[in-house]
């Protein structure tokens, strides 16, 4: 260290071997760290709000057929494996005869299975019958059912539709 005395007053200079501090290229790695984590925290925080606002209605047709014990009815499983509760709004045969449903009868939490009975006029053996569920969302989930007995040659009218919750939750009847 260099001492110079201007009347009273000791000013110290230090050479440029001893000072202390990081260098440019650590300060440079320090803040491209902490950039990247702040714009890792951003990513997961838009991630979170982008699932909160993207809820969709996904319903899987687990099992469709006619019943062996009523040969009227065609029986439909039905499983809600979107983010978002929905209902069944309406029944529709071979893209004729249309059944309103109440949706609070119907309605299908997520993860939840539904047994939706579909009770008709008679069924035709031999026959496949086209067979549509519509949502409250306003998509349609259509499935084919092969009648094994009866000998209506008419299309089927819809007299009545019931639904079950199966393994949990509500449920009740149109």
């Amino acid at each position: 260290m260099e001492k110079l005395f201007i009347g009273e007053i000791t000013i110290y200079f230090m050479m440029n071997g001893s000072r202390s501090g990081i260098s440019p290229v650590v300060a440079t790695v320090i803040l491209v760290a902490i950039a990247i984590v702040i714009a890792i925290a951003v990513a997961f925080w838009a991630t979170g709000l982008v699932g909160i606002f993207t809820r969709f209605e996904k319903l899987e047709i687990v099992s469709a057929y006619q019943d062996s014990v009523n040969t009227n009815n065609i029986i439909v499983r039905v499983r809600n494996t979107g983010s978002s509760p929905t209902s069944i709004t309406e029944v529709v045969i071979n893209g004729v005869e249309v059944e309103e449903v109440d949706p609070t009868a119907c309605s299908l939490n997520v993860g939840h299975t539904l047994k939706v009975t579909i009770q008709t006029s008679g069924l035709q053996g031999g026959v496949t019958y086209e067979v549509m569920l519509k949502s409250s969302g306003g998509k349609q989930y259509p499935t084919a059912v092969l009648a094994h007995t009866g000998n209506n040659p008419e299309i089927p009218k819809i007299t009545g539709v019931t639904c079950e919750q199966v393994g949990g939750g509500g449920g009740g009847s149109a």
